[in-house]
């Protein structure tokens, strides 16, 4: 099949990856061409994704960076007017092209209102919690006469947006165990891994690793400049906490597997939990607030733990708990329903599927 993967043009697609959707365009990109499929991915200067084809949108990621995603933040006129145009040139450049399917991973309005009218069947994955703003984008395509497949990516994830809209199918984002290592000896440590800002929790994992009198590594890049300087940098030189840039995924796979645990203390309703998933891959058991995907990536008392929502004290307790789980199951339970694998299979059927409609 012929495919266009549209990816978010607020950063470029390559190592270190900016966020889990971008990690996942990559790897959705060079999996369906491993599987013999034509593979175009649309995305800003600078992308790079091995064994993909990227077709370059001319979009400069610092022109958008009023529009990178913050948790109730609205992005001002000027941000909007640059989303726009982006969008509107790349489907401009889309639209001189053939596809079997167009499948939109970027989470802005105009990615989804600007593809109706596309000569070939369109899915738009939602990647962030409900917003108002995408609502009313979907409602609009969905007047069309061709309205698109709208998919999320955790049962969590789709009965949130259910109550404002439908929700075709369920996407995960799955991870590549194949090319992730693993240790099955106990590790040392606890690893947070994440963007800096209010919703992944980086703050929060520093108290927990205090509470629990442990060492704690984190690896991250200032994506919220705010948070970052008020809550992420008076810490940097606590006793047994050191800040470290983002890493590329596979540097950073090496680390997870030879930590303790990782921690994944979302102050949001995490729409899948891509570095869950990762962790349990490299043999590491994850402590995590019981929120959203959370709750279907991890198996409870098994391959982690989920406490309470903010609850420091049970999260640090949970910590404590950690170097008795299996690492070996945790490794089997990745490998058996959480590989990229199993999502690629659910792609191809979903865009046969459309292709024949």
């Amino acid at each position: 099949m012929r495919i266009a993967l549209v990816a978010p043009q607020v950063t470029r697609i390559d190592e270190p990856q900016r966020g889990g959707s971008q990690a996942f365009v990559a790897d959705l990109a060079a999996g369906l061409v491993s599987r013999g499929h034509n593979v175009d991915v649309y995305a800003p200067s600078g992308s790079r994704i091995p064994g993909a084809n990227v077709v370059d949108t001319g979009v400069d990621p610092q022109t958008l960076r009023g529009a990178l995603f913050r948790v109730g933040a609205i992005p001002d006129q000027r941000a909007r007017l640059a989303v726009e145009a982006a969008f509107a040139r790349l489907y401009s450049i889309l639209r001189n092209r053939s596809y079997d399917v167009v499948h939109n991973h970027a989470f802005d309005a105009p990615a989804l209102r600007l593809a109706s009218g596309i000569p070939a069947p369109v899915v738009h994955t939602l990647h962030l919690p409900p917003e108002d703003g995408i609502v009313d984008a979907l409602r609009d395509t969905r007047r069309s006469d061709t309205p698109p497949v709208v998919a999320a990516v955790s049962e969590a994830h789709a009965r949130a947006w259910g109550e404002l809209t439908d929700i075709d199918v369920i996407l995960p984002s799955f991870v590549p165990t194949s090319r992730i290592p693993w240790s099955a000896s106990e590790g040392e440590g606890v690893v947070f891994a994440g963007r800096f800002s209010p919703e992944k929790g980086a703050a929060e994992a520093i108290d927990i690793a205090r509470s629990a009198e442990m060492r704690l590594d984190l690896y991250g890049d200032a994506y919220d400049a705010e948070y970052t300087a008020e809550f992420i940098d008076p810490r940097r030189f606590l006793p047994s906490i050191t800040v470290h840039e983002a890493l590329p995924r596979l540097r950073l796979w090496e680390l997870m597997s030879r930590a303790l645990a990782v921690l994944c203390p979302a102050r949001w309703e995490e729409p899948f939990g891509m570095v869950a998933a990762e962790a349990q891959a490299c043999g590491t058991p994850v402590v995590a607030y019981r929120r959203g995907g959370l709750q279907e990536v991890i198996i409870d008392g098994v391959t982690g733990f989920l406490v309470p929502p903010d609850d420091v004290g049970a999260a640090a307790g949970a910590l404590q708990e950690s170097a008795k789980l299996s690492r070996r199951e945790c490794r089997r339970h990745a490998v058996a329903h959480l590989d990229l694998e199993r999502s690629l299979d659910m792609h191809e059927s979903l865009f046969r599927r459309v292709a024949m409609a």
